[in-house]
């Protein structure tokens, strides 16, 4: 099995670093601090402009994935656009408030991707790691139309979730399982070991010289640099992978 080697950016210069790197393919998000949001139209397009294959996420807020219909109706404008500008596919999640999979909404958002390009690809994200019972939820995804899952196997990482991939890679079907989460290039054999057909990291590194001092932009802002990503992260990342 080939295995693919995804990373999380939120600019066109880390699609290119992932790209020069080796990466298979990147997923587009801005907020990476908030666990990602929706990429503007304008990043999409510059992204798709560096020739490697973009999977934008679809997510409005931060916070938990149990959506209101106004932010579900949000979510399905945000997948039409990405995909008209360029992306390869959309990464998408939603959950009802007892912590099963919303299949419902689901299968809208894998239906207007479907309707946009027959060719696009369909992610659940890391909600399913805020199920109840992520095996039982991966179980459900080929029917719904999703191309794969990135997961951490419901830990905070997902070395620490490993056993738990294992058991969603025997229930996933035609489902690719992604390994993701805190994933360093010392952590890709324990990953591969699963049977995960992809690992999933963000390879970043805080920016030289982006850390502030003063005065406040938010209430969750504390100076803090943001980041970039990190070519040596990625090149030594994509050696792990070709090494197992």
């Amino acid at each position: 099995m080939t295995v693919a080697l995804e990373i999380a950016v939120t600019s066109p210069a880390g699609a290119a670093t992932a790209r020069d790197g080796g990466a298979d393919r990147v997923e587009l998000c801005v907020g990476l601090e908030l666990g990602g949001l929706t990429p503007s139209q304008a990043l999409v397009e510059a992204v798709h402009e560096t020739g490697i294959p973009a999977h934008a996420l679809i997510r409005s807020r931060p916070g938990g994935f149990v959506f209101d219909a106004a932010e579900i109706d949000l979510m399905e404008r945000e997948l039409r656009a990405v995909l008209r500008s360029g992306a390869a596919g959309v990464v998408v999640g939603a959950l009802r408030p007892d912590h099963s999979l919303d299949v419902d909404v689901l299968r809208r958002f894998v239906a207007t991707a479907k309707e946009v390009r027959d060719t696009a690809e369909v992610t659940l994200h890391r909600a399913i790691d805020h199920a109840a019972d992520p095996v039982a939820a991966v179980a459900l995804l080929a029917d719904i139309g999703f191309t794969r899952v990135l997961t951490s196997g419901g830990k905070p990482t997902a070395v620490a979730g490993a056993t738990t991939i294992a058991r969603m890679v025997d229930a996933a079907g035609p489902v690719q399982v992604m390994a993701g989460a805190g994933v360093t290039p010392a952590d890709v054999p324990a990953l591969l070991a699963t049977g995960a057909a992809a690992v999933h990291l963000s390879a970043k590194r805080a920016a030289a010289g982006s850390a502030h001092d003063g005065v406040p932009m938010g209430g969750s802002d504390d100076g803090s640099a943001h980041f970039v990503t990190d070519a040596d992260v990625v090149r030594a990342a994509r050696a792990a992978v070709d090494a197992a």
